[in-house]
C-alpha cells in the first residue's frame, strides 16, 4: 500500500487526502492546530474546512512533521504558496529521501518571482526529477462531495508522474500525467488573478459576454507568460489550463471568483479579506506574477490592472474603462 503524508489541512488537502485514501493509498495528513487534529482522528471530520466530507479511516493527522513523513512514499504539500518557503525550512530534514514531493499549490512567490517547484528544489532540497505538481479543474467541495473530476499531474520523469496518478487515481478522480510543470503551475497560478477580474465584472453587475471576454484575453496572457518561460502551449489548451480557468472564474466556489465580486459590489481589499477569512490566492500573487511577466517583457494587461485593483486602490469601473480603451490589434499577436 502507498504511504502518503499530506502536509496541510485546509480544503484542498483534506479533500485531496480523501481523494489518495479511496484511491487505496494510507494516509496521514498533518496540521498546526492539535484539537482540528484531534477531530480528524476521533471523528474523521474536518470541521474547520470541509465539515459535510467524512474522512476514509485510512485517514488520519498528527502536529508533528516528522511523524506524517515517517515512511511516506509520497509527500503532499498543501499549504499556501507565500508560507511554502518557510514552511520548508522546518520540514526539509524530515521528507524521506526517495519520496516523490507534490505541490497542490497555485501561485507565484512574492520577492523571488518563484514558482512552487523552484521553492521546493531550493528550500527543500528537493531534485527536479521528483517534483510532481497537480493542478486542474479541482473545486475542493465539488471532489468532497465525489463528483467527476480530473486532473494533470506533472513531473518531469514521466515515471514519477504515474506514480502520483496511480496513488490518486480514484473512481471520480481522473488523473492524466503530463512532462510540462512550468505550463502546468503557470496555468494554475494566474487563473487565480483573471478569475479576479471575473469575479470583478460579476460584481458590478456586467454579463456572460465581459465575462467570456476576460476569460478568453486571460488565457492569452497566461499562453504568452508561458512560452517565454519554456512551457508547451498545449498544456494552456488542456486541464490545468483552459480547464482550470473556466472552473475559477465561473464558480461560487472559487474563493478568487468570490473575492472579485465582493471588490466588484465597492467594497475594499481589506473589508473582503476580514469578511471571508479565508486564502485567494490570486490575492497573495497578482503583484508576483505581474513582476515576473514584465522580467520577461510579456504584456499582461488584465494582470496589471487585477494589481493596480489589489494594491493601488484602483476602482473596478476604472479598470473596465482602461482594458476597453486599449490600441487595436490582431488578436493573436
Amino acid at each position: 500500500m502507498t504511504r502518503v503524508a499530506v502536509f496541510g489541512t485546509g480544503c484542498w488537502g483534506t479533500a485531496f487526502a480523501a481523494v489518495l485514501a479511496d484511491a487505496g493509498s494510507e494516509v496521514r495528513m498533518w496540521g498546526r492546530r492539535a484539537e482540528l487534529v484531534d477531530r480528524i482522528n476521533r471523528v474523521h471530520v474536518n470541521g474547520d474546512y470541509l465539515p459535510e466530507l467524512l474522512l476514509p479511516e485510512a485517514v488520519s493527522a498528527t502536529t508533528d512533521p516528522g511523524e506524517a513523513a515517517d515512511g511516506a512514499d509520497i509527500v503532499v504539500l498543501a499549504v499556501p504558496s507565500q508560507t511554502l518557503r518557510t514552511n520548508l525550512t522546518g520540514w526539509a530534514d524530515v521528507f524521506p529521501a526517495d519520496a516523490a514531493v507534490v505541490s497542490l499549490m497555485k501561485g507565484v512567490e512574492l520577492g523571488t518571482t518563484k514558482r512552487m517547484s523552484e521553492v521546493i528544489a531550493e528550500v527543500g532540497r528537493v531534485g527536479k526529477e521528483r517534483i510532481v505538481v497537480v493542478s486542474g479543474p479541482n473545486l475542493a467541495r465539488e471532489i468532497a462531495a465525489k463528483q467527476p473530476a480530473a486532473s494533470v499531474v506533472a513531473c518531469i520523469d514521466e515515471s514519477m508522474a504515474e506514480r502520483v496518478a496511480m496513488a490518486c487515481a480514484a473512481p471520480y478522480f481522473r488523473p492524466y500525467t503530463n512532462t510540462d510543470v512550468v505550463g502546468t503551475e503557470l496555468g494554475g497560478a494566474v487563473k487565480n488573478v483573471i478569475a479576479l477580474a471575473v469575479g470583478m465584472a460579476e460584481g458590478m453587475g456586467l454579463g456572460d459576454n465581459t465575462k467570456s471576454t476576460i476569460i478568453t484575453r486571460g488565457l492569452a496572457e497566461t499562453l504568452r507568460l508561458g512560452v517565454a518561460l519554456g512551457a508547451d502551449p498545449a498544456t494552456f489548451s488542456g486541464l490545468a489550463g483552459v480547464g482550470d480557468l473556466i472552473a475559477t472564474c465561473m464558480s461560487p466556489l472559487s474563493r478568487n471568483h468570490a473575492f472579485g465580486v465582493n471588490l466588484g459590489r465597492g467594497m475594499t481589499v481589506q473589508e473582503v479579506g476580514a469578511k471571508t477569512r479565508q486564502t485567494a490566492e490570486g490575492v497573495k500573487s497578482c503583484q508576483s506574477i505581474l513582476e515576473l511577466a514584465q522580467h520577461h517583457g510579456i504584456d499582461v494587461p488584465i494582470i496589471e490592472n487585477v494589481a493596480a485593483v489589489i494594491h493601488e486602490g484602483r476602482t473596478p469601473d476604472r479598470v473596465a474603462d482602461m482594458l476597453m480603451s486599449r490600441a487595436r490589434k490582431a488578436e493573436t499577436r
